[in-house]
């Protein structure tokens, strides 16, 4: 891998409470990469300490070649998770302002900016001010400005909250278009089905920690398979239950329950030599979804037996 952002043991603090406890993570040259975890996991202070805009209190972090990322800020495309334009501008003057501060000049800003747009089915509103446009659309807008200069490193907090199914679709498109420039592109989000569409690797951050890193295939192969099984009509259901793994639940005509990946060719030659019957079966990974929920919910375990842990050795001391 030839990391674009690497960042090792990160740490944060604003008083006692700690926003991000090293987090560690690299981004390959040319990928896409996302960053995951619940609100208030800590990803978009991440971000800002990768970019330069906080400092961490411990960890490193280098960006671009540069240890201060501020230094490479020019070749940096970035969309904060506050989203702020001037309202009197039109939609092609406050894009060319966002590439007039990373060194491109407001005449190619402009000309950039409409082709932009009009790439992207937004050409009626090339002429707008940004007073007259909705948020979804506001939000385009200031992504198209996050992007104008052609930066070698795109940086998006959060770019789908807020926007309707076409302008995430939209969205979508134009990060896979970016990666097929060159750019590498590292984005937050809370919504699974972005990322695993998008992501070519992927880190989970929860209550501060990163608690995962690899692709979504190696998301997904956390859980075992999920198996829906549907016997031949008449086939007793006593006889279906003794022949599947413990926790096989009915429902309706169907069987669910999962098993481990190695375990499912002898399931095929158990079902095909029982004389139950297959009427259909589906054998699948789970979606990175449940392996999201998994991941999160393990941690908010091990938190909480951390805490009664904390709480009973108090009460010892203080007996």
């Amino acid at each position: 891998m030839n990391p674009i952002v690497e960042a090792c043991g990160l740490t944060k603090y604003y008083g006692d409470y700690t926003a991000v406890d090293g987090v560690s993570l690299g981004v390959a040259q040319g990928s896409i990469y996302g960053v995951l975890g619940p609100n208030g996991a800590g990803k978009t202070t991440t971000l800002r300490m990768l970019l330069g805009i906080i400092d961490p209190d411990a960890g490193t972090r280098r960006v671009l070649g540069h240890s201060h990322p501020a230094e490479a800020r020019a070749r940096i495309g970035y969309l904060p998770e506050e989203r702020g334009l001037y309202p009197g501008m039109k939609t092609t003057e406050a894009i060319a302002f966002m590439g007039a501060l990373r060194g491109l000049s407001w005449l190619d800003g402009r000309k950039r900016g409409a082709a932009m747009m009009e790439e992207l089915g937004l050409a009626h509103a090339i002429d707008r001010k940004i007073r007259q446009l909705s948020k979804g659309m506001a939000q385009m807008v200031q992504l198209i400005g996050s992007l104008v200069h052609a930066p070698e490193l795109i940086v998006l907090d959060e770019p789908f909250s807020g926007l309707d199914p076409v302008n995430q679709e939209r969205l979508e498109a134009l990060v896979r278009r970016e990666r097929a420039r060159g750019a590498t592109v590292l984005f937050s989000t809370h919504v699974m089905a972005h990322a695993e569409r998008l992501c070519d690797r992927l880190a989970i951050i929860a209550r501060s920690q990163r608690r995962f890193e690899g692709t979504v295939d190696d998301a997904r192969a956390l859980l075992p398979m999920q198996v829906r099984y549907t016997p031949r009509a008449g086939a007793d259901a006593q006889a279906v239950a003794a022949l599947l793994p413990a926790g096989a639940a009915a429902v309706g005509e169907q069987w669910h329950f999962t098993i481990d990946e190695g375990a499912v060719e002898p399931l095929l030659i158990q079902l095909t030599g029982s004389g139950l019957g297959v009427a259909g079966l589906a054998i699948a990974r789970p979606a990175l979804h449940d392996a999201f929920v998994h991941i999160v919910r393990q941690c908010d375990a091990d938190y909480v037996a951390d805490a009664d842990d904390d709480d009973a050795a108090e009460a010892g001391e203080a007996a």
